[in-house]
């Protein structure tokens, strides 16, 4: 028999063989493939790497805030609580604490909240400082808080925080002028000055402060009685603050439960909001909103 009709069966055996073999190995390949879920090898995946959103948080990647305001996706979907007809910040937690009722035409004055329960309220003053970033930082934690505006701070610009009262924020009264003096003006400007800033509000943003700050924190018995003569259900003060990159507490060192705590829209919001989250993480606190807590509309 010729020698190349002799040798080409064992060729042809050959070349089948290794096809053979790389079919075998392209299926085990495959299958190692699917035990991992079809993912890449690791290293080669940078989303992969990037650490999860924390659990409480309610901003979605598609949701993160603009100028013009958050999308659907970041508005908060809890449960509506009925006190307040509210997608609420509780997560079913029950207050352990009611609101003292107006007596004697003075509103009641609150600097912290008597409870043990873990919780903290985070409230923001003036609105100054106008940043989409600011609101996108807290969403990020997924953090609301209460803001006492003044009208001199934002007149003109009040459409900015209609992307905070989307995002679950509520706004409440800070006065018209924010007049550091407040204490010594008379009654009749003390509530010119607390009730034409809930008319502005109302009218821009849809809901009527319930809430109320004097500028500075002081207050007096005719502050009290201006307050609850336009609709105020209380006169919130404060204990604890974050300023300049830092907490400053009035009593202790550390923040404890109850606590409201106050902040302002500054250029160091950044740094404050940093100090504030590391404070309450610290002590284990939850951040709820303090009109959720104290069940008012």
């Amino acid at each position: 028999m010729p020698r190349h009709l002799h040798t080409a069966p064992h060729v042809a055996r050959w070349i089948t063989l290794a096809l053979v073999a790389v079919v075998l190995a392209a299926a085990a390949f495959g299958a190692v493939l699917l035990a991992w879920g079809g993912s890449t090898p690791a290293g080669t995946d940078t989303a992969a790497a990037l650490p999860a959103p924390a659990a409480h948080s309610t901003t979605a990647a598609a949701g993160t805030p603009s100028a013009t305001g958050p999308t659907a996706s970041s508005v908060p979907q809890g449960p509506v609580d009925p006190r307040t007809g509210r997608h609420s910040t509780l997560d079913g937690l029950v207050p352990d604490f009611t609101l003292p009722p107006i007596e004697n035409g003075l509103a009641p004055v609150i600097t912290r909240i008597p409870t043990e329960q873990k919780v903290v309220f985070l409230t923001i003053d003036d609105g100054a400082v106008k940043r989409a970033s600011d609101l996108a930082l807290m969403e990020q934690h997924g953090i609301k808080a209460s803001l006492f505006l003044a009208h001199t701070f934002i007149a003109g610009h009040a459409s900015f925080f209609t992307a905070h009262t989307a995002a679950g924020f509520l706004i409440e009264d800070h006065t018209m002028s924010h007049n550091l003096g407040f204490i010594h003006l008379s009654y009749e400007q003390q509530k010119a000055e607390i009730c034409g800033m809930a008319d502005f509000e109302e009218k821009n943003f849809g809901r009527r402060p319930v809430l109320f700050r004097p500028p500075g924190g002081p207050y007096t018995m005719s502050v009290q009685r201006a307050a609850a003569a336009c609709g105020m259900k209380a006169i919130v003060d404060w204990e604890a603050k974050a300023n300049a990159g830092g907490m400053d507490y009035q009593v202790g060192h550390a923040l404890r439960p109850g606590e409201i705590v106050l902040m302002h829209f500054r250029p160091e919001f950044p740094a404050d909001f940093a100090a504030f989250v590391k404070a309450q993480q610290a002590a284990g606190l939850k951040v709820v909103l303090l009109e959720d807590y104290l069940g008012v509309k």
